[in-house]
């Protein structure tokens, strides 16, 4: 075969990197200590950062940087900053989650290759559509897809020049990446910020079916499923492991690029991945991959597996026997560093040393000549015009050094500034000098024409249409229909995420009540993504809302009228823009992870919605994996269409503080978890009214829990009352939910 195989590889810190090049990965992605999604990896300085440019580009190795998290307003203008730096730097891509930043880059900073994170969340076609129409140029798919659904979607993001790029090791989240909000519930740092504080590594009360760990799944490995994943033409095989080790990531790099180089040269695979279980791992499973969903891709410890993988291989019995046995593995390991700190002791990613000298006679031009230290490379310019007899000012070395004196200074360290051979007393313009810096500069960036700093202008905030702001209402049950004939209201009516094929159940309730407005979920894959088309194909809905961005594509296409939902994480004024511009979006939902102060900031587009969410469960995480097998257990070994669509339990787990929370699902949707109190905000009805157009209400029932069902009909009235100015209704409200917070909302990101 000879389509090339990229091998992506893990860069939490220098050391790591080095690793990483050294082992013979193809890419490395990397983050600064600012705008990635692994705070708790070391990450790197800028300097840092151009040093490893220099490196891996010397190895043939690209570099792609994380600037993958949600970005609120008043960052705005740092991340301008920053993006007018990697412009010119040499970067192969940046990997982005923030819907905003795809609008500065596409806009202002087009020579940027853009990648779309995992936290997008990307699981059917009409996101690749999305994607592709905004700007990225490749995809990270989400883990859960299995090798046909990567396949189908690889080979339309090809059609539309698209790369994707699939996790084939390391670490797996139970949850949907960017759907996950139990770290920002539960100690108030985001996942979608890069502080995910990890509880699905928790340790809970045991549960039924005999779990202390029920979330925490088994480590991804994709070893001997490298034949299927280049038969779906997948471009990017990438390695989780940002805050993991240099001696990890070099092991684990390398075994990899043993494996698809014995792949490439003979058309089989090699059989031994010892070593992979010498490093960390937590056991490993392709569970996902092979679209089999068993229980056996749960382990109930979450730290190292690489001893008892040892023991266990080795047969080990007695307290001897086993000691010997760790013994040997960590005798393994340290040789194994020993090999990697003797690879890379040379490997170095200082600036490089410049020297400077400045020549020059009479009627002569000036002449300057660079010395590179590390690689002896001379480069000479000179002015166009010749040097004469100073009438005022000098071209001497203090007026050169001024100049000169922070001269690539992210690259190289100046040296030596020699003018020893420039003549005194002599003069020529000085716009002169700066033609000379800039064509000097050209040179030292590889001939690469500079890019000129850009500077965007902050953007203008549009007044509402509206004077107040509404309610609107979110129902998931015809049967609650009648809350229609009570209230003006808009009232939305919630699609499952499992859809029974060719089955007309939903198609037919918004015919028999057409003033429902479709709301669909986050994640739609495969058939369920073409049964959400087929409905709006077949009822033709005047508007919806979307919190995926391949029906938001779809509505688009077709001319529908359609409001980003709150699971679009929107937490700035450049992603609403982005939202307008490129899909014609009506209005959106501003995320419930933010503050007063952040969502004060936000620019409204022209002729643009702002809605916002007071009164809902709290979403934890969804998962295509079961939450009821390991707490109440389930006979079914593994997840089918038949559970999404006909399973309704619900449970709870508790933690060893003693939190508790609901396991619950809608029938037709993913497993989920909630929080045990229900979202409840009437500070920003007081606080921002005049910026909203909308309020909001779920009334589902799904992610309650054991909790008592309200009085529908009371609540719509309350809310009503309340956003009229009764200042009895927050009362009678509080006295309906009694378990409730609005924590997110004064904590903020």
């Amino acid at each position: 075969m000879s389509r090339k195989i990229e091998l992506l590889a893990p860069g939490g810190d220098v050391e790591a990197i080095k690793a990483a090049v050294i082992a013979g990965a193809n890419a490395v992605y990397c983050g600064l200590d600012t705008f990635n999604a692994r705070n708790r990896a070391t990450n790197l300085s800028f300097e840092d950062l151009t040093g490893i440019l220099r490196l891996a580009h010397k190895y043939d190795c690209e570099v792609f940087l994380t600037l993958n998290v949600v970005i609120l307003e008043h960052e705005v203008p740092g991340m301008i900053k920053l993006l007018n730096k990697l412009v010119n730097s040499g970067l192969d891509g940046i990997i982005v989650q923030d819907l905003g930043v795809f609008n500065l880059v596409k806009k202002h900073f087009p020579s940027l290759d853009i990648h779309a994170s995992t936290q997008m969340t990307t699981v059917n076609e009409g996101q690749i559509l999305f994607l592709a129409k905004i700007g990225a140029s490749r995809v990270n798919l989400s883990r859960e897809l299995n090798i046909g659904e990567i396949k189908t979607m690889t080979a339309l993001a090809h059609e539309h020049n698209v790369l994707t790029e699939v996790f084939v090791h390391g670490s797996l989240c139970i949850a949907f990446s960017g759907q996950c909000y139990s770290s920002s519930v539960s100690v108030g740092n985001s996942g979608n910020r890069g502080r995910c504080s990890q509880a699905c590594r928790d340790e809970y009360e045991i549960t039924e079916a005999g779990n202390r760990f029920p979330l925490n799944l088994k480590d991804n490995s994709a070893y001997f499923d490298l034949p299927q994943l280049v038969d779906a033409q997948v471009d990017s095989l990438k390695i989780e492991g940002r805050i993991k080790g240099a001696h990890y990531v070099y092991t684990v790099v390398d075994t990899w690029r043993k494996q698809v180089d014995q792949f490439v040269k003979t058309g089989k695979l090699l059989a031994d991945d010892s070593n992979l279980h010498r490093v960390f791992n937590r056991d490993f499973t392709n569970s996902f991959l092979q679209g089999n969903l068993t229980k056996d891709m749960f382990i109930d410890n979450p730290r190292d597996h690489s001893v008892k993988h040892a023991v266990d291989n080795s047969n080990a019995i007695s307290v001897v026997q086993v000691q010997e046995v760790r013994e040997e593995l960590y005798t393994q390991r340290n040789d194994l560093g020993a090999e990697l700190a003797d690879k890379i002791k040379y490997l170095s990613i200082a600036k490089q040393p410049l020297a400077l000298a400045f020549t020059g006679e009479l009627n002569e031009p000036l002449c300057l000549t660079m010395t590179i230290g590390d690689d002896d490379k001379v480069y000479t310019v000179q002015t166009e015009s010749a040097l004469r007899v100073a009438t005022q000012l000098t071209i001497d070395k203090a007026a050169l050094e001024k100049r000169f004196k922070n001269f690539a200074i992210s690259d190289y360290t100046v040296e030596s500034f020699d003018c020893s051979g420039l003549a005194s007393d002599l003069s020529l313009p000085f716009k002169e000098l700066t033609v000379l810096k800039n064509q000097a500069a050209l040179l030292l960036n590889n001939s690469v024409e500079i890019i000129p700093h850009v500077d965007v202008a902050p953007l203008v905030s549009h007044k509402k249409a509206t004077s107040k702001p509404t309610l609107s209402i979110l129902i998931a049950d015809e049967k609650d229909r009648y809350l229609c004939d009570l209230t003006d209201a808009d009232v939305y009516f919630k699609l499952p995420e499992s859809w029974k094929k060719d089955c007309d159940k939903h198609i037919d309730i918004f015919r028999r009540n057409p003033h429902l407005i479709p709301w669909f979920p986050a994640v739609l894959i495969g058939k369920d993504y073409d049964e959400s088309v087929r409905l709006l194909e077949e009822v033709r809905p005047a508007r919806i809302v979307s919190n995926n961005t391949g029906i938001a594509y779809k509505a688009f296409e077709m001319g529908i009228e359609w409001i980003a939902g709150p699971f679009l994480n929107t937490t700035n004024s450049y992603a609403l823009l982005t939202l307008k511009e490129e899909l014609n979006c009506a209005g959106a939902f501003i995320s419930n992870e933010i503050n007063r102060m952040q969502i004060k900031k936000i620019a409204r587009p022209e002729n643009f919605k702002m809605l916002y969410s007071i009164y809902h469960p709290i979403l934890m995480m969804t998962s295509r994996q079961c939450f009821f097998q390991q707490t109440v257990g389930c006979k079914k070994p593994s997840i089918e269409d038949g559970c999404m669509l006909k399973c309704e339990k619900a449970t709870t787990i508790t933690n060893v503080k003693g939190v508790s929370f609901a396991i619950d699902k809608q029938k037709g949707g993913y497993p989920s978890i909630y929080n045990d109190e229900q979202f409840l905000n009437f500070d920003i009805v007081n606080d921002l009214a005049d910026q909203f157009d909308e309020f909001f209400i779920d009334l589902t029932n799904i992610g309650a829990g054991s909790k008592v069902e309200q009085d529908k009909a009371q609540l719509v009235t309350h809310f009503e009352n309340f956003l009229n100015g009764d200042n009895q209704a927050q009362q009678q409200l509080n006295n309906m939910i009694t378990v409730s917070t609005n924590a997110q909302y004064s904590q903020g990101l």
